[in-house]
C-alpha cells in the first residue's frame, strides 16, 4: 500500500492550489502520510507470520533487522530525489540509474499495484465471508440446513457487486479528489484492529498463553519465508519519495529523522499486534487474524467492516496510479499518441473495467491472504532495497565520494541489491511450489 500515499498529496494540490506553501507538509504531516502508507492489509498477516518464524524472538530479530535496510532505503530515495528534483518513484529512478532502469521500474511498479489491488479484494472477501456467515446464522432458525443456500449471503456474490456498483464508479473519474476526506480511514481502522486483539486477548485471563506446538519447518527456513509479509507490512518507499518532495523542510537530517520516526512507530504497532495475535492463537492463527475470531464477535465484526470499508475506499486510489502507468505505457510505445488523447476518456473506462474484473477474478482464486502477500513482498523488495541499492550505487560512482567512503557506501549498495534479489528470489520460488503443491 506504500505507492498510494503519493496519490493523496497529487489530489490534495489539485483540489487548493491557492498557496503552495499551505499545501507543503509539516514534519507531524509527513510521518502520518508514511504510517497510513505502511498500516494496511498486511496489518492482518503479522501473527500468522509471528508463528511462522518460529516464535516471538526469531520474528522480532527479523524485524529489527529489516528496519535497518528500511531506513536506509528511505534516506536513499529522499537524497536521490533532492539531487535530482523528481517527486515521483519511477522519476527518481529513471533519472539516476538511466531510461532502461527507469523502465523496468515502471513495469514493476504497475504490477505491485495490480497485486495489491489482487490483496485488497482478497481482504475484502474474508471479511464479507464472516459477515456473511454472521447473517445467515442470524436470518435462519438453528438447524435449518438451506442456511449456506442462501443466495443474498454468498460473499462472492457480494464482493462481485462491489467490485461493479462500489468500486468501478469510484474508480472512472480522472479525478478522486473525494479521498481527501476519508485519508484518516486506514489508520484508524489499523489502531482499532490492533486494540481489538489486546482487549481481546486479556479478556480470555492469564491462562491465554498457553505452550504452542513448534512450527513444522526449521526456524533458518522458516524466517525466510516471513521476509516478504514484513516487507508487504513496511512498504511505504513509494509514497516516499512524494512526501520528500513535498516537505517544508527538506533537509537531509531532518528526512533521516522523520524516516526514523515512522518505521519505529510501524514496528510498534506491528510487533504489538503480531505478539498479541500470536499469543492468543499459536501456530493455529489464521493467515487473516480477524478469520481466527468468532462469526459474532461484535467488536470483531466492527473491525471487519471498517476494513473492508477502508480498502474499498482506497482501491480506487490503487486503481488510479496502475492505470497512470499503462497509459504513459500507452504514450511511449503507440505510434499515434494524438489518437489516444482523442480517445481518453474511452481509453479510461476501458482500462478501468478491465483493471476492475481482472482484478476480481484474481482475487476469486486466492486460496488464502498469505499467498499474495508473500508475492507482494517479493517484488516489493524491489522498491525497498533493489532500486533504492542501485540509486545509491549510481550516487556513489557520480559525486566525488572520498575513497574510504566509497568503498564502505558501494558495499552497502552491493548488500542492499543482493538482498533485494534474494529475498525475490526465494518469495517467488515459494509461490510456484505452494502453487504445485
Amino acid at each position: 500500500m506504500g505507492e498510494l500515499a503519493r496519490e493523496s498529496i497529487n489530489l490534495l494540490s489539485k483540489v487548493d492550489s491557492l498557496d503552495r506553501k499551505d499545501l507543503l507538509l509539516s514534519s507531524p504531516g509527513a510521518v502520518f502520510i508514511l504510517l497510513k502508507s505502511a498500516l494496511g492489509a498486511g496489518l492482518l498477516n503479522f501473527p500468522w507470520a509471528f508463528s511462522r518464524a518460529g516464535g516471538l524472538h526469531t520474528a522480532l530479530t527479523l524485524e529489527v533487522v529489516s528496519l535497518v535496510f528500511l531506513i536506509s532505503g528511505m534516506v536513499t530515495l529522499g537524497y536521490c530525489s533532492s539531487i535530482s528534483q523528481c517527486s515521483t518513484y519511477q522519476g527518481v529512478v529513471k533519472a539516476i540509474c538511466g531510461p532502461t532502469v527507469g523502465r523496468l521500474c515502471a513495469v514493476c511498479f504497475l504490477f505491485n499495484v495490480f497485486m495489491i489491488c489482487v490483496a485488497f479484494l482478497t481482504v475484502v472477501e474474508d471479511q464479507l465471508s464472516k459477515l456473511c456467515d454472521s447473517v445467515a446464522s442470524n436470518a435462519t432458525s438453528p438447524g435449518d440446513e438451506g442456511s449456506a443456500q442462501l443466495w443474498y449471503v454468498n460473499h462472492r456474490l457480494g464482493l462481485t457487486a462491489i467490485c461493479l456498483f462500489i468500486i468501478l464508479p469510484l474508480s472512472v473519474p480522472e479525478e478522486l479528489a473525494f479521498q481527501k476526506y476519508i485519508s484518516i480511514l486506514g489508520t484508524c481502522a489499523a489502531t482499532y484492529l490492533t486494540v481489538v486483539i489486546i482487549i481481546k486477548f486479556y479478556m480470555e485471563g492469564p491462562d491465554a498463553i498457553s505452550e504452542h506446538p513448534e512450527t513444522s519447518v526449521t526456524p533458518w527456513t522458516a524466517m525466510f519465508t516471513v521476509v516478504p509479509t514484513i516487507c508487504f507490512g513496511f512498504q511505504c518507499h513509494e509514497a516516499s519519495v512524494a512526501v520528500y518532495s513535498n516537505m517544508r523542510n527538506k533537509s537531509l537530517s531532518h528526512w533521516v529523522l522523520i524516516s526514523i520516526l515512522s518505521m519505529l512507530v510501524c514496528l510498534l504497532i506491528y510487533s504489538i499486534t503480531g505478539m498479541y495475535g500470536y499469543w492468543m492463537f499459536g501456530t493455529d492463527v489464521a493467515a487473516d487474524i480477524l478469520m481466527s475470531y468468532p462469526d459474532d464477535d461484535v467488536p470483531v465484526i466492527v473491525g471487519r467492516v471498517l476494513f473492508a470499508v477502508s480498502i474499498i475506499t482506497i482501491y480506487p486510489i490503487a486503481l488510479h496510479l496502475g492505470r497512470s502507468v499503462v497509459q504513459e505505457l500507452c504514450v511511449t510505445f503507440w505510434s499515434s499518441p494524438a489518437v489516444l488523447t482523442a480517445c481518453r476518456r474511452r481509453q479510461r473506462v476501458l482500462l478501468t473495467s478491465g483493471w476492475v474484473l481482472l482484478s476480481l477474478g484474481t482475487s476469486l482464486f486466492v486460496p488464502d491472504i498469505s499467498r499474495i502477500i508473500s508475492l507482494i513482498g517479493g517484488f516489493s523488495a524491489f522498491f525497498i532495497f533493489l532500486f533504492p541499492g542501485l540509486c545509491l550505487l549510481s550516487v556513489v560512482q557520480r559525486e566525488g565520494v572520498a575513497c574510504r567512503a566509497r568503498w564502505g557506501w558501494t558495499l552497502w549498495a552491493v548488500v542492499t541489491i543482493l538482498c533485494g534479489v534474494f529475498i525475490f528470489g526465494q518469495s517467488l520460488a515459494t509461490a510456484v511450489l505452494e502453487q504445485l503443491g
